[in-house]
């Protein structure tokens, strides 16, 4: 059972998922630079994950905040 987040709870879950997928990206890069690329391959594709995860938070907020406020952006 998925919980509805407010505009509020999907940046702050963005913002996670965006954190996640940075240190994902470091690890990889360090598992690249140790010549280990199996591992690094795999913490690629965690950040990847973590990365689309972001991006569909960021989307889910912006609706939120269209269906609460109105289309209008201040200039």
């Amino acid at each position: 059972m998925s919980k509805i987040l407010s505009g509020t709870e999907h940046h702050e879950a963005a913002a996670s998922h965006h954190e996640q997928a940075a240190w994902h990206h470091r690890e990889a890069s360090r598992n690249y630079a140790e010549k280990d690329y199996a591992h690094a391959a795999h913490q690629a594709l965690v950040a990847h994950g973590h990365t689309q995860q972001a991006i569909r938070h960021g989307n889910e907020a912006t609706k939120y905040h269209v269906e609460h406020h109105g289309k209008s952006l201040p200039l």
